[in-house]
């Protein structure tokens, strides 16, 4: 089996990878980069989790192979903090709803609320919630998230 090569941007840096084909780019971030923000819940596209964003669209990367990523930009929850390092907007807002509780889908919800607002889908909290809906929170916390989201999406 042949190992290709590749480069990709990951939280705007140059990086460059020789992988095996069937390697996920989750388990390319958090094994072989050491970027374990990224958290593997079902490891099936289910949960949301692993919500990174590809050229700025969001991607369960459990399902995403990691050779998809040759030649674009991938972000994950380590790229949104701000270029002092200070929590981003939406990130902050989490905190101040209560957003999160044991924490482990909050850098998917993130990632997600994010997209969701660049993609203009923050409108309002029933539009906010549907485009959300691909993320699972066990702790029940959808209320701040939802929250979060739209007090950012004000902001922008």
């Amino acid at each position: 089996m042949s190992t290709p090569e590749i480069e990709a941007t990951v939280n705007g840096e140059a990086v460059r990878l020789r992988l095996d084909p069937r390697e996920s780019l989750l388990d390319v971030l958090r094994e072989r980069l050491g970027l374990t923000g990224t958290k593997k819940g079902c490891d099936q596209g289910h949960c949301g989790a692993c919500t990174v964003h590809l050229d700025g669209r969001r991607v369960v990367s459990c399902l995403t192979p990691a050779v998809q990523a040759g030649g674009r930009a991938v972000t994950t929850i380590e790229g949104v903090a701000g270029p002092d390092g200070g929590l981003h907007p939406l990130q902050q807002a989490f905190v101040d709803h209560d957003a999160l509780q044991c924490g482990y889908c909050t850098p998917g919800q993130i990632m997600s609320g994010l997209a969701c607002i660049a993609e203009g889908h923050a409108a309002d909290d029933e539009q906010a919630r549907e485009y959300l809906s691909g993320n699972l929170c066990r702790c029940g916390a959808y209320a701040g998230i939802v929250a979060a989201v739209r007090q950012t999406a004000g902001e922008g």
